[in-house]
């Protein structure tokens, strides 16, 4: 849908608009953040019924001398210093300290159209949602084919299953979960903030909560943010096995399993490592075992191709496949870690040990 004129919303008059609280966790996005907080100063919406907190996990590079610089001409724009570093840490510090009747959740290593603020306001004003948000779009950070097959892999349904603030969507629809959300204030009076245990998948649970309180979740897919991927595979392998080790942890939190779509890349790594231990009793399993892997390197190759012709970036076909392995052979191996120390040795985690 197109996003919703400003007329259709909230008023034309500034003193009609809501104050929104605008919460960016940064750490060393000394690249990302002076074009973030240009990005706000140009939006639609009234800069003066914003306020921007910047919760920085102790960055070691310019981040905070960044903000800090803007703080000094924007008396809006607030740096925090979160101290803790990870980021449920930073999105609570920032709510704490919040007033406005809206909060938004920012990533700094994103873009954002100059509507985006009035767009998710005017949409969950008229809708009475407690939390929306727009479709995520990876972009490259540069013109490598490997960047641009990790930002086109994130995007695909092979490779993310039907999350659709990724894949794309094309109607309104109640969902999950969204990222970057735009929440009611009241939503965190209600149900409580982001749990600090959950060092990724912080978002989910939260969402997971409103929805068991009969909150209302919509994903907007006439609004986008453009997201910079991962550069390197090492560092994407490492974010999707951080995301399927937490959660477990979730599932356990909110007392229920998680979706088909978060348990596929766990069954398939589950199949290999059984296949692998008991092919040595039971031969045929290895073979079952190959046919298996050769069906996902054809079907790695078959959406490649797809994703090559809309492209015409023919380097690619030599990335996806594997990527995509990689992508869900990292997820479904973090789960099972997560299985074995969230819920059958029922552990937690512990902030101070854990690694970015």
């Amino acid at each position: 849908m197109d996003a919703i004129s400003l007329e259709e919303g909230v008023g034309v008059q500034a003193n009609n608009f809501p104050l929104v609280s605008l919460i960016i966790p940064t750490f060393n996005e000394e690249k990302y953040i002076g074009p973030l907080l240009e990005q706000l100063l140009k939006q639609d919406y009234p800069f003066s019924k914003m306020e921007v907190f910047v919760a920085d996990g102790m960055s070691t590079d310019k981040t905070q001398e960044i903000v800090t610089k803007y703080a000094q001409q924007f008396p809006s724009i607030r740096l925090l210093i979160n101290e803790k570093q990870f980021v449920p840490f930073a999105l609570n510090l920032g709510i704490k300290e919040s007033k406005g009747e809206y909060v938004i959740i920012l990533g700094a290593h994103s873009a954002y159209p100059s509507n985006y603020i009035s767009s998710l306001i005017q949409v969950s004003h008229k809708l009475n949602a407690d939390n929306v948000g727009g479709l995520c779009i990876g972009k490259p950070p540069d013109n490598s084919t490997k960047a641009l097959a990790i930002a086109t892999a994130l995007s695909s349904p092979f490779g993310v299953g039907n999350a659709h603030f990724r894949i794309g969507s094309k109607d309104i629809k109640k969902v999950d979960t969204v990222t970057f959300g735009c929440y009611k204030r009241s939503v965190f009076d209600r149900i409580g903030y982001f749990d600090e245990e959950l060092l990724r998948n912080q978002d989910d649970e939260l969402n997971a909560r409103l929805t068991k309180n009969n909150g209302s979740i919509y994903l907007i897919p006439g609004i986008s943010v453009s997201y910079y991927t991962r550069r390197t595979v090492q560092s994407l392998v490492k974010m999707f096995y951080q995301y399927g080790f937490f959660k477990p942890l979730v599932s356990l939190k909110i007392g229920k399993p998680s979706t088909v779509r978060q348990l596929v890349p766990f069954l398939f790594v589950s199949y290999i490592i059984f296949s692998c231990v008991f092919g040595f009793f039971f031969p045929k399993l290895f073979y079952l075992l190959g046919a298996v892997l050769l069906l996902h390197l054809f079907l790695g190759i078959l959406f490649g191709i797809k994703i090559v012709s809309e492209t015409k970036r023919f380097g690619l076909i030599f990335y996806l496949p594997w990527l995509f392995f990689l992508m869900q052979s990292a997820y479904g191996w973090g789960y099972i870690r997560g299985i074995l120390k969230f819920i059958i040795f029922k552990r937690r985690i512990h902030t101070v040990a854990a690694s970015r």
